[in-house]
């Protein structure tokens, strides 16, 4: 890696750092804060559905901003927009806001967090790209989960202590200072380097032909459109599993009390993914194909479900927990590289806003549906029945796979623009 690469990378990982510093704050306490505001069991759910669609709804307009606008605009835009709702959201505690107050400000959190999805990463690369960076992506983006989890497990560790020393209502305050700070960092260290935005004055016409191009680039080109198609099953059921792992562990526990082993669930999400993040490029170089990485993922991780719905031992589950994120997280910079490395630069954080959006629809979907196999059967039952879904998605990765992209078996950047297929 040349020296520019390396300042390219060290940008991006101080970005995702402060991004996800500043989210996992309030991970650990967000129900809670919602119910010390007086908000129903009902309705803090809700306003978490309501978060869950202001994402769907946002995904790809966020998207075609960052192809049409540049993806630093839509970096920045994000910081003020999720430092701003965020602050809402303190507001509506200090005041005991009714109900649809919070449905309206979730909303915005939402549009918030679509801001970042699609236009770092899609920065990431290209700029990679112009400075000559010519190694697998899987290294770079490895790098930046290990980054990633080791941030979730610190704040989310600190937002527990502080709101316990303080209130509640000091990790959203810290969010806010937190995600102010990362405005300052990027606008003086982010610029769109490796691609020109469009710089259209007529917005609308913008909209439409990024968006145009972009399905064309995406759902209309096969391999990447199986693998779009694999996203609700797969992402729907983790976000299902790390929710329910929380008060399936405290029942496996034996005290419903024992907060401190609920977040014992994410911290060990948050590990795994720090060294899924380190296994994922050692991993893709034993393995010639990255489908392949894709299909054994998905196939162990629903293995590994079926067996915790049959654990009863406390321990036991732990293991497993352990080793079902691990295995999770080893695949994700495997898909990021092979989607990345199959999308045009033009449309790249649209087509990646609307993988992202596909990922967010599962977790609509399938967490009411496991939810409900919960309160029929059990949390074991239900995260096997997870691991059932997330078989479905194996055959759209092998329908991927059947197309035979370079970018499969690619080690090195390819052509984003030739959708030409060789020989495995």
């Amino acid at each position: 890696m040349n020296a520019s690469a390396r300042k390219i990378q060290r940008i991006y990982l101080t970005l995702t750092l402060g991004n996800t510093l500043a989210a996992s704050f309030i991970w650990g306490i967000n129900t809670l804060f919602l119910l010390d505001a007086g908000l129903s069991n009902l309705e803090a759910f809700a306003a978490n559905a309501f978060f869950t669609a202001g994402m769907v709804l946002f995904e790809v307009p966020t998207g075609v901003v960052a192809d049409a606008w540049g993806r630093r605009v839509s970096f920045l835009l994000g910081t003020l927009t999720l430092a701003g709702s965020t602050y809402l959201y303190y507001l509506l505690w200090q005041f005991s806001a009714p109900f649809w107050w919070w449905a309206v400000v979730s909303v915005l959190l939402g549009l918030g967090f679509t801001f970042f999805s699609g236009a770092v990463e899609a920065w990431l690369v290209d700029a990679l790209r112009f400075s000559g960076y010519d190694g697998g992506m899987e290294t770079v983006l490895g790098r930046g989960q290990m980054v990633s989890g080791f941030a979730m497990l610190v704040g989310s560790v600190a937002g527990g202590v502080i709101a316990q020393a303080t209130n509640l209502g000091v990790p959203f305050l810290l969010r806010v200072g937190v995600l102010l700070a990362m405005f300052a960092v990027a606008f003086g260290l982010m610029h769109d380097v490796g691609f020109t935005p469009e710089g259209s004055t007529h917005p609308v016409q913008a909209t439409r032909a990024v968006l145009a191009a972009s399905i064309e680039n995406g759902l209309k080109n096969p391999p990447v459109r199986y693998v779009m198609l694999a996203a609700p099953f797969t992402a729907g059921v983790g976000i299902y599993v790390f929710y329910a792992l929380q008060p399936y562990l405290l029942e496996l526990f034996g005290d419903p009390h024992a907060y401190s082993v609920a977040g014992l669930a994410a911290a060990i999400v948050a590990g795994a993914q720090v060294f899924g993040g380190w296994m994922a490029p050692r991993v893709r170089r034993l393995v010639r194909k990255r489908t392949t990485v894709l299909i054994v993922s998905s196939v162990l991780d629903a293995a590994i479900l079926a067996v915790l719905g049959f654990t009863q031992v406390f321990w036991a589950a732990l293991v497993l927990l352990a080793l079902w994120a691990l295995v999770s997280s080893a695949g994700i910079p495997v898909r990021q590289a092979y989607l990345n490395d199959m999308i045009a630069s033009k449309q790249r954080a649209t087509v990646l806003s609307f993988d992202s959006l596909m990922g967010s629809s599962g977790g609509v979907v399938v967490q009411p549906v496991l939810g409900r196999a919960a309160d029929l059967y059990g949390y074991p039952a239900s995260l096997a029945i997870g691991g059932g879904i997330e078989l479905i998605a194996v055959p759209f990765l092998l329908a991927s796979r059947r197309q035979r992209h370079q970018a499969d078996a690619a080690s090195a950047p390819t052509s984003t623009t030739n959708t030409d297929s060789q020989p495995a």
